[in-house]
């Protein structure tokens, strides 16, 4: 059948969130990057480098100032919280008179969370194309504007209509270093600023350039606007606090009272005469200028010291709260340094430059208020190095204790540099510490794939099981380093998803290219119920003497696995709507039937019976093509040789395509890496309904023999030749020559035809005319209206047959019943230049209620798992290995031609390869005996003269073992437990009696191979 596909996306990835210990006091698992505040509620809100924002309580009366001193044993409280974003939580701000709390994150979206509204979810109102790093509002207005690092300022209308503007700042010289990092917003202006070190000027009405300011000479970090948008405030990598003027358009002030980068910048003051700022090293600084002449004149103070860089600061009234790298928020007293300040006896003296410190000092030396205290001398920063107040304080002498002195000298005096003391914090613990929890900072991927270890922030060690989605070990307060030898085992499986902790959780990502190459055995699988698993089948193949082994060991896809039971309600739920969709149109179906038993006729003539042969028995076994139907696996043999592959997921000793044994085990066609080799039955249940088989384009041309042939058959064929017995029962595909490892070039995917059911030709040129121009979208729906579309069909052909349904999920028999955590995130996610867009975040109890939103933004891919069990055919890889007698004690597998390479799939385990070596230098009875030796019993495999366990898989002798780049060299070696004769094992009456010319290789085959 034909199928369009409409609209093709990006691609698209999965990821699934495993669950920490949840704390019933809420708070951040990682460091916090914003802090705003709403006096009127008393709300502190933060977003946090885990995606989370929190809403805090604070119980303090702000905006109501009382006498005396603050109440400082009030505690905060956790209000809500909202997993807002994926990533790291950038800034957040209060909009819409507070009632809107707007966040900018490093997922690319910019989302909106309204809890005084009863709003649990935060809702997108807009996104970028990189990091989105600040977010700025006007107080009132009904809009926001965000910048990132895709060097674009937006603004977005807080009631849903999206973008009203995008401004572009790009750097003139550099365009990387366009970046907004810093984002303000005034009456008329907006200010933005970056990496280019320049603060630049736009009128947020038409997006245009107003005017730049060049000074900085780093990264700017924080921008402040006043009010009336005539000053502008910056803060910058470079130390300094820069003050300009909008209507001057230069630089005013600098300001230099700290001695790191400055980070962030906080002022609730409408000219911004009151400010705080707080640097890389932890300091934080509060300055008041009200009422000097010249900034210069101003006081600052070094409020606190906090262990880590504040990133951000906020204050009203008499507190301060400060945010860092830690999970946890301070809050700290506010210091007094407007007319009320109780400054030091020495500045009393020094700073009356200006009337109003002149008065100030008046009321002050009135005025002695015992119950503030104060600020120490060593807490007074010199605002500027142009500032006359206060001067360079000489280091007290044994003479003058009391006080320290100002430094003064006469002008032809020369004296040494004056010794600036260190800035003492008024502040060196918070009055309240709002506790954080602990996240996930650091992670180590084991062997295995399938478990990780994680290190918190607290220093403790645990043990995580991907599938299972919990914690299965807890190590304590220890190094990771020394965990990892305990529970690391010798193993390698194909890489099937990559491990994120960047927001404090354990994220999985699954992505289409990978996500289904690992595989583990069932008998590796601790289930707390029981399964019972179908067998598997690998083959080992022969490079020249074309022999095949069949190893009967069942094995689980890990990506198939994990993503059945994230989505189970999502698969309830589509077969619940399959089931009613499928009722519509069977109700006419039924009518037609009942109209048809009524008009029945009232007699039925028996026909003779014939040649019925009455001797048969009632319950035999149906055959196809003459040869009774073998258990799945047991089959081994030489083959005969052949241009192709197996055909993928068709038994050879199987019926024909279109016969009903070929129908019960065509789930198996569209196999994952590594089972392109296996037969039909290995692991999917045998009564998994049909599936059409996924083909490649080149596979989609009409077929006009009823039955596919391989190339071999068609060389037969040609040659007037039947194929032998052994030719129709084993067929594999060979590779010659080279002695590289890594994938098999035997066969090219597009090379290997394809396997249809057998119709006639009429019902293909019905199918083709009525299907060729359906469309469907290339979404998870896509994989629902094929399904449709062949119910459709199946009314139009056979229009008085009852629909059966098409969804077919994987059976426990695939993959084993898995009970996870309801609150495991599951998000669909969507690649952009910048990074990875969220497109559905929902948890694994949800994800059935959501199923609408799902079928339109889940990629194609995932319906055909979830719904048909079927997953994107990819070329197996293989292991190539030679084998050896141990110092010849037992005969050679070695053709006559003295050939003892073989390649297999990367997964069989070593016992099979035990097996194979027995089969050819240790033929079995007909008869089988119970208590014969298996091979694993009496022989053993060697390599670097290591033995090797027998449940060892060729990928990890290779990778743990071999260690090297060339085939791997194998040793087989009895044990004594049996006595093997030393005899040949292959003689030349044992190979095909096929003619001579359809066995020579230079003849039929390439000599030129790829790595195996």
């Amino acid at each position: 059948m034909s199928i369009a596909m409409a609209h093709k996306k990006a691609r698209q990835r999965i990821s699934y969130v495993l669950e920490l210990d949840h704390s019933s006091s809420g708070g951040h698992r990682l460091g916090i990057n914003g802090l705003a505040v709403d006096p009127s509620n008393a709300i502190l809100y933060s977003g946090g480098r885990d995606g989370v924002v929190c809403a805090w309580d604070l119980s303090l009366g702000l905006n109501r100032r009382s006498a005396g001193q603050p109440n400082s044993d009030t505690k905060s409280k956790f209000r809500a919280s909202t997993q807002a974003h994926t990533h790291w939580v950038n800034d957040i701000v209060l909009a819409s008179n507070n009632t809107a709390l707007v966040s900018a994150s490093s997922d690319l979206t910019v989302k909106v969370w309204r809890p005084l509204a009863g709003e649990t979810e935060a809702h997108t109102i807009g996104q970028h194309a990189d990091y989105v790093k600040c977010v700025a509002s006007l107080r009132g207005a009904d809009w926001v504007a965000s910048g990132g690092l895709d060097r674009k300022i937006s603004l977005w209308d807080l009631n849903g209509a999206g973008k009203s503007l995008e401004i572009d700042v790009s750097g003139e010289e550099i365009t990387e270093k366009g970046s907004v990092y810093a984002l303000s917003v005034g009456r008329s202006i907006l200010a933005s600023g970056g990496p280019e070190s320049i603060v630049r000027l736009w009128d947020p009405k038409s997006g245009k350039r107003i005017t730049k300011f060049v000074g900085h000479t780093d990264n700017v970090r924080s921008i402040l606007v006043s009010e009336a948008g005539d000053t502008v405030m910056t803060a910058s990598s470079d130390q300094t606090v820069k003050v300009w003027s909008v209507t001057a358009g230069r630089c005013m002030y600098t300001l230099t009272m700290h001695n790191d980068s400055v980070w962030s910048l906080f002022s609730d003051h409408p000219d911004l005469s009151v400010f705080y700022s707080s640097d890389r090293s932890g300091m934080v600084v509060k300055t008041d200028v009200t009422g000097a002449v010249e900034m210069d004149e101003g006081l600052s103070v070094a409020v606190a010291q906090e262990h880590n860089g504040v990133t951000k600061l906020v204050a009203c009234d008499e507190y301060i709260w400060t945010a860092s790298a830690s999970s946890s928020i301070n809050r700290w007293t506010n210091v007094e340094t407007g007319p009320d300040a109780q400054l030091p006896e020495v500045f009393r003296h020094i700073r009356p430059s200006s009337p109003s410190s002149r008065s100030k000092q008046a009321r002050l030396s009135s005025t002695d208020d015992p119950t503030k205290k104060e600020i120490p001398v060593k807490s007074v920063l010199r605002i500027s190095n142009t500032a006359a107040f206060p001067l360079e304080i000489a280091a007290p002498t044994e003479n003058n204790l009391a006080a320290p002195t100002v430094v003064t000298r006469k002008g032809s005096e020369i004296t040494a540099d004056p010794i600036i003391p260190v800035a003492e914090p008024i502040h060196h613990l918070p009055v309240e510490t709002i506790e954080g929890q602990n996240g996930l900072v650091k992670h180590k991927l084991l062997n295995d794939r399938r478990r990780v270890l994680t290190l918190d922030t607290a220093g403790d060690v645990l043990l995580w099981d991907l599938i299972k989605c919990e914690v299965i070990q807890r190590f304590g307060k220890k190094h990771l380093e020394d965990v990892e030898p305990e529970v690391n085992t010798l193993e390698a499986v194909a890489p099937w998803c990559s491990i994120d902790t960047s927001s404090g959780n354990l994220t999985v990502v699954l992505e289409p290219f990978n996500c289904f190459d690992a595989e583990m055995y069932a008998d590796e699988v601790a289930m707390e119920e029981p399964v019972e698993f179908r067998e598997d089948q690998r083959s080992i193949k022969n490079v020249l003497p074309w022999a095949t082994l069949v190893a009967n060991d069942s094995v689980v896809n890990l990506g198939r696995w994990i993503l059945r039971y994230l989505f189970a309600k999502l698969i309830d739920e589509e077969i619940r709507r399959d089931e009613a969709y499928r009722q519509k149109l069977n109700e006419s179906v039924e009518k037609r039937q009942a109209a048809a038993q009524i008009n029945s006729p009232s007699s039925i003539q028996i026909p003779d019976a014939g040649g019925w042969d009455a001797n048969a028995s009632s319950c035999a076994t149906p055959r196809a093509n003459g040869f009774p139907p073998m258990t799945p696996g047991l089959a081994i043999g030489v083959a005969t040789p052949g241009l192709g592959t197996l055909l993928p997921g068709v038994p050879e000793d199987s019926a024909a395509p279109g016969s009903p044994l070929v129908q019960r085990s065509s789930a198996q066609i569209g196999r994952p890496s590594g089972e392109n080799d296996y037969f039909s039955s290995g692991i999917t249940s045998a009564d998994a309904p049909a599936k059409a088989p996924a083909t490649t384009p080149a596979e989609k041309e009409p077929l006009k023999d009823e039955t596919p042939k391989s190339p071999t058959e068609t060389k037969e064929k040609d040659n007037g030749k039947s194929p032998t017995a052994f030719g129709k029962k084993f067929r594999m595909g060979m590779s010659f020559g080279s002695k590289k490892l890594g994938r098999s070039a035997s066969t090219a995917t597009s090379d290997k035809p394809a396997v249809v059911d057998e119709k006639k030709e009429d019902e293909n040129k019905s199918e083709s005319s009525s299907n060729h121009d359906k469309e469907v979208d290339d979404s998870f729906y896509g994989v629902v209206q094929k399904i449709q579309n062949e119910y459709d069909k199946l009314i139009q052909d056979v229009p008085d047959k009852l629909v059966e349904t098409k969804i077919t999920p994987s059976l426990p028999v695939d993959t084993p019943v898995l009970k996870l955590p309801s609150g495991t995130r599951v998000i669909i996610q969507e690649e952009t230049s910048g990074g990875s867009a969220n497109l559905y975040r929902g948890t694994v109890e949800t994800v059935g209620v959501d199923v609408a939103i799902i079928e339109q933004k889940a990629p194609m891919w995932l319906g055909e798992v979830l719904l048909t069990n079927t997953i994107p055919q990819k070329e197996p890889v293989k292991v190539s290995f030679v084998l050896h007698p141990w110092q010849d004690s037992l005969p050679s597998i070695a053709t006559a031609d003295g050939n003892n390479r073989l390649n297999a799939n990367r997964m069989l385990r070593v016992k099979k390869i035990l097996a194979y070596v027995a089969e050819r230098i240790d033929p079995q009875p007909q008869e089988a005996d119970e208590n014969a030796l298996k091979p694993e019993e009496y022989l053993e495999l060697y390599c670097n003269d290591q033995v090797l366990p027998n449940t060892m898989s060729l990928a990890t002798l290779r990778a743990h073992i071999w260690k090297g780049g060339n085939d791997v060299v194998l040793y087989y070696k009895a044990n004594g437990r049996k006595v093997i004769s030393k005899r040949p094992s292959l003689p030349a009456v044992e190979q095909p009696a096929t003619p001579e010319a359809d066995v020579q290789p230079p003849a039929a085959l390439p000599t030129a191979i790829a790595a195996s």
